[in-house]
């Protein structure tokens, strides 16, 4: 198994309810620690950690919205197809599919994009 250098660790209230969700997105579970209450899953080359609140890693008092001012941003293959299948499954969207112009340095580019909300709060930004 190959990690990315960079994965966020999601702490949340409900291992339970945030694994059905993540499931639900399309994620695979690549593997639990049952006993930790933790989960390591992936949904094409993207990789993120959950784990229960513990309050080993707390910077400060967990409350619903968990993650204010951080959204993250995955890049998806066939965003159409995930869109498709987060409608059908009825996930909340936080933003709708949209394209949106982004200047990197000198050139434009051009990201179809939708959001949502973990059961926590997350943002979770899906893009091509």
């Amino acid at each position: 198994m190959r990690f990315n250098s960079l994965i966020p660790e999601l702490s949340v209230s409900d291992i339970n309810k945030s694994k059905e969700f993540y499931l639900k997105l399309g994620f695979k579970v690549i593997y639990e620690r049952k006993e930790d209450k933790f989960i390591f899953l992936q949904l094409e080359d993207n990789q993120i950690m959950i784990e229960e609140n513990n309050n080993n890693w707390n910077t400060g008092e967990m409350e619903y919205p968990y993650g204010r001012g951080i959204n993250i941003s995955m890049t998806i293959k066939d965003i159409d197809s995930m869109y498709k299948r987060v409608k059908e499954d009825n996930i909340e969207l936080f933003l709708d599919l949209e394209t949106h112009e982004y200047r990197v340095n000198n050139t434009i580019s051009y990201d179809k994009e939708f959001l949502v909300q973990d059961p926590d709060g997350y943002l979770l930004r899906f893009n091509n």
